[in-house]
């Protein structure tokens, strides 16, 4: 991570926890920003840009997750994310 790195923590907000369509929402957004981004649960750090990644996760609804990010667009890119996440990837609730 460089200079710009940035690091955020949120709780997983989705009552399914991070299945395949909040994972899939995850990766194309993430896909949008040249920083490179990343996500962690359990030990495990992950590429925000990849679907299966972020599947290997297997984080319950209720898991604390860190985002990072470290680029250009990494504020933007952590702010997206959490919005994201803590939004519930924007399903009607």
């Amino acid at each position: 991570m460089d200079d710009n790195a940035l690091e955020i923590h949120v709780s997983l907000d989705n009552e399914f926890g991070l299945h395949a369509r909040p994972a899939a929402v995850l990766a194309k957004e993430a896909q949008k920003f040249s920083s490179d981004i990343r996500l962690s649960f359990g030990g495990k750090e992950v590429d925000a840009k990849s679907i299966l990644d972020i599947l290997t996760l297997a984080a319950t609804n209720g898991s604390p997750l860190r985002i990072k990010a470290s680029g250009d667009d990494a504020p933007d890119a952590v702010k997206r994310m959490k919005e994201l996440i803590t939004g519930r990837f924007e399903e009607k609730r």
